[in-house]
This record gives C-alpha cells, sequence and structure tokens, in this order.
C-alpha cells in the first residue's frame, strides 16, 4: 500500500472511540471518512441499507425492491441474495425466495444464514432431501469450526433450527433478524476501522473477517470491495481479488483506489496493456493529476512493487 496507506488518527467515532483511518482512503477526494457516511447519494450500499430498514419494519415488498438494485450492480454479492431472500420468504414467494437463497449459498458456501434459510425454505417447498443436504453441509462447517470459529454460535443455532424444522416441518419459519445482517452502521464503521489497522499491520487474514464485517452492515460498498480486494491480493489470491476489484468498479466506476489496485494486480500478474488501461482511466479522471495515477505509472515503469 505504501506511503498513502499509511494510518493516520482520526476524530473520534461518536465521541468514544478513536479510530485509523487512511491518509488516502480507498474512495479517492475524500477525508478518511466511515463507509455509513462516504457512500454517494444513490449507491448500492445506500440500497442495501434501506432494504435492511424495510425488512426490519417487515415491509417485505419495498425491502425486495432496495435490495434487487444492489443485486443489478453486484449480482454475485451473497448478503444480498441472501436478504432478496427472505424479502421474498416474506412475500410467501418462496420459489424465488429459494432462488435467491441457492445464489447466496453458491457465492459463498460458509454463509450460515443462507444455508439455513435455504434448507427450511426447500423444506417448505416439500423438498425432504435438498433440506437434508443442507442441515449436512451446516454440520460439516460445524465440525470443521469445532466450536472455537467466530461463526460457532451462529452455527450451532443454525443446525439446531434445520433438524427441529426436518423434525416438525411445521415448525419451519422465517428469521428476519440475523444479528451480524443487521449489525449497526456504528458497528460496521468500527469493523471497518479494524480492518484498515489490520491491513496497515499486515494481519490480511484477519483484515478479511473484519471487512467481511463490515460488508455485512453496508453491502457491497466500493471502499470494502477494493480492501477485500488487496488483502486477498497480498495473500497471493489474485482471482479472488480481481473478483472484489471489478464489483467495487461496477458500483463506483470512478473508484480511484479500485483502480489503482487493480492496474497493480495487472502488472503483477505482467499484463501492462491491462495496467496501461487503468492508468488512462486514471489519467481521464484526475484532470489535474492524483496520487493514485502517479502509484501505478511506478509500479509499471517498475515493472511491479517499485522500490522505496
Amino acid at each position: 500500500m505504501g506511503k498513502r496507506g499509511k494510518l493516520i488518527v482520526a476524530a473520534a467515532l461518536a465521541g468514544l472511540l478513536a479510530v485509523p483511518a487512511l491518509a488516502d482512503p480507498p474512495g479517492g477526494g475524500g477525508g478518511g471518512a466511515a463507509p455509513s457516511m462516504s457512500a454517494p447519494q444513490y449507491d448500492p450500499a445506500a440500497e442495501y441499507r434501506k432494504g435492511i430498514e424495510a425488512l426490519q419494519a417487515q415491509r417485505f415488498k419495498e425491502a425486495k425492491a432496495a435490495f434487487e438494485h444492489v443485486l443489478a450492480v453486484a449480482p454475485r454479492d451473497a448478503n444480498t441474495n441472501l436478504l432478496a431472500g427472505m424479502s421474498c420468504a416474506g412475500l410467501d414467494d418462496l420459489k424465488n425466495a429459494r432462488k435467491y437463497y441457492e445464489r447466496a449459498v453458491k457465492a459463498d458456501k460458509d454463509l450460515v444464514g443462507a444455508r439455513r434459510e435455504l434448507a427450511l425454505t426447500y423444506l417448505r417447498l416439500g423438498d425432504r432431501p435438498k433440506a437434508e443436504a443442507e442441515l449436512a453441509a451446516l454440520k460439516a462447517l460445524q465440525a470443521a469450526c469445532g466450536g472455537a470459529c467466530a461463526k460457532a454460535a451462529e452455527l450451532g443455532k443454525a443446525v439446531d433450527m434445520v433438524a427441529a424444522a426436518l423434525a416438525a416441518p411445521t415448525q419451519a419459519r422465517l428469521d428476519t433478524q440475523p444479528s451480524l445482517l443487521f449489525a449497526s452502521a456504528a458497528g460496521g464503521d468500527r469493523a471497518y476501522f479494524e480492518a484498515v489497522s489490520l491491513i496497515n499491520e499486515r494481519r490480511y487474514e484477519e483484515a478479511i473477517g473484519a471487512l467481511e464485517a463490515a460488508r455485512a452492515t453496508f453491502g457491497p460498498h466500493p471502499d470494502i470491495l477494493t480492501y477485500l480486494g488487496f488483502a486477498n491480493r497480498k495473500l497471493g489470491r489474485y482471482e479472488t481479488a480481481e473478483r472484489y476489484y471489478r464489483a467495487a468498479l461496477a458500483a463506483a466506476p470512478g473508484h480511484r483506489a479500485a483502480t489503482e489496485y487493480y492496474g497493480e494486480l495487472m502488472v503483477e500478474r505482467g499484463d501492462r496493456a491491462g495496467a496501461e488501461r487503468m492508468l488512462a482511466k486514471l489519467d481521464e479522471g484526475c484532470t489535474f493529476g492524483c496520487a493514485e495515477a502517479e502509484e501505478l505509472r511506478r509500479w509499471i515503469a517498475a515493472g511491479g512493487s517499485p522500490a522505496r
């Protein structure tokens, strides 16, 4: 991340918690604002929060519309597909709920809430074998967790709920309160700033966990997606990193940090032509020049991370 990724001390969060911000935040041109304050007026992250609020209030039709706006930009976002499915379930549209849950599981096989709701929906649709398969998948996740991972409690509840529903199908019900997905904006901001600190310390795996918590609160916010790409790239997961960079640019086509980091990834993978396309995008958007364009230019010239 270089000099531009070094942390500075930001104002206290909610007057209580001092949190770090980026000297040059991923949104480009900002001042280190938290995700709850930095999203554009109308974007997938805003629609995601709007959908959550509507779902909490059981305004299922409104929630479904908001989540569909998000999915139009980020069709593979697992949390959004889960919530869209829950909105459909609230409207008693179980076939469409199943579709969204299946997409959520395909996007993130470890998303406990999606597997739980998919199992219950299969059961309500009379497909017991598939419900049993989802229970088996949840038990496999539980065994891998060993009772010690962050999702241990959630996995235990999900396994118990699906097992009880299979024993007495009338118990299968809609659960609209998965705690992580309905975390407050302040909680999501804390997770985001924790991730930034972890990235600065090169603790990339831990940072990904914090970023996922922030994403569950804010949806496909481009800053969060950009850092998910960055952390995965530093762990050598280039395909995953590329997917996150592309998702960030789908949500915010002019996102300077996502453009720069995607270009750096291309340099690392030997795609100089692709990196130069990213640089051209930055040059076009940075009328008077910008740090992101200059940094990527250095990467291209050096054929990799430039010497400091």
